[in-house]
């Protein structure tokens, strides 16, 4: 049987992983495996962008600003979180990009955790 609790820190172990702390890509039998959900702890600094839109979405995203301002551009509108606690959630199949107006901390959960997705390293603009 694999652990029962695990104790870290999103900024450390989000590290290692482009931020992702629970989901598929954890190694199976440890507790932060999850083919349910998944979730990361973004930092980002001020001007960073997705470097290409995300299309062909299979799951369901919550974001939540912590601290900062964050864009989130949607195909029919953008959402700007600029307070802690804002929050945007978008279907499956809904195409998506964001844009770090200032430096930002935003918790992001995603379901159902799926393999093969992996987005292109963020950019400066």
């Amino acid at each position: 049987m694999g652990e029962t609790v695990y104790v870290g820190n999103a900024g450390v172990d989000g590290a290692t992983n482009a931020g992702w702390l629970l989901g598929h890509f954890a190694p199976p039998g440890e507790i932060r495996h999850s083919t349910d959900v998944e979730v990361k702890w973004g930092v980002h600094p001020p001007g960073q962008a997705r470097s290409r839109w995300a299309t062909g979405e299979r799951r369901t995203t919550l974001l939540v600003l912590v601290e900062g301002c964050f864009r989130v551009e949607l195909p029919d509108r953008t959402v700007r979180l600029a307070e802690p606690g804002d929050y945007v959630v978008w279907a499956r199949g809904v195409d998506h990009s964001w844009f770090a107006e200032r430096a930002s901390v935003v918790l992001t959960v995603r379901w159902p955790s799926l393999p093969g997705y992996r987005a292109d390293p963020p950019v400066l603009r």
